[in-house]
């Protein structure tokens, strides 16, 4: 119990440190855009399409990617995987292996993207998926992988590295490690599992990219266009 009073101390401090360096982060950017020059003016008119997303829809979207169906799928295979592979061999077989490895990856993805939605708010970033206005399967394939660390900001959405995009999957692993795995996990352990969620985000904007195409394709009529994809990705080019 001790343990996960201290992990509950250590999210709070992280937040609060973190609340600050966006305020510092954005009154610098607020302070550098007087100085704004030709380009800055050709990365504005590079996004002269985007529209930045309410509130409402952000919050949305993140309800349906902490706790809809499509965590609920990505979380079943994952814990199958786990079951297969016994891991951890502490949790056993089973259904009682497999609900405790259930429960621990949802509440790592519930955590993840929690920390994700809060530190993107916090940070004012836009961590919704656009598709690539590009051409050519490796160009698309590049910006799908880049949007993986990177998010849209301010009302021109212009392209910045995201720290949200980056910490939230090393904080879900971290929780699960800290708090409910095996006494033998570790440090390293988190990593590893942060980089597996890392992986399965990346795979998710990939899946986003190519496989969407239309309001009436597969991937729509199951409802996983709406995990980190941006309300009206356009057409395919």
């Amino acid at each position: 119990m001790h343990r996960i009073w201290a992990i509950a101390l250590s999210v709070l401090a992280v937040f609060g440190a973190l609340q600050e360096v966006a305020r510092a982060q954005t009154l610098a950017y607020e302070a550098s855009s007087s100085t704004e020059g030709a380009t800055t003016q050709v990365a504005r008119q590079a996004t002269t399409d985007y529209i930045r997303p309410s509130r409402e829809v952000r919050l949305n979207d993140y309800l349906f990617e902490a706790f809809g169906p499509y965590p609920m799928t990505v979380t079943a295979v994952a814990a199958g995987i786990n079951q297969f592979n016994n891991a951890p061999p502490e949790w056993g077989q089973g259904m009682a292996g497999f609900g405790k490895r259930f429960g621990s990856d949802f509440g790592m993805a519930a955590i993840g993207n929690t920390t994700r939605y809060g530190l993107s708010e916090a940070f004012k970033e836009d961590t919704l998926y656009y598709r690539c206005e590009c051409r050519g399967v490796f160009p698309r394939l590049s910006h799908a992988v880049i949007s993986t660390v990177t998010a849209r900001r301010g009302e021109d959405g212009h392209r910045v590295f995201s720290f949200s995009a980056l910490a939230a999957p090393y904080a879900g692993a971290t929780a699960a490690v800290y708090g409910w795995y095996p006494d033998r996990y570790g440090a390293k352990d988190a990593l590893r599992l942060g980089n597996y969620s890392l992986l399965f985000y990346m795979g998710g904007n990939v899946a986003l990219e190519f496989l969407y195409s239309g309001p009436h394709s597969l991937l729509s009529r199951m409802h996983l266009t709406n995990a980190h994809g941006a309300p009206d990705p356009g057409p395919n080019h």
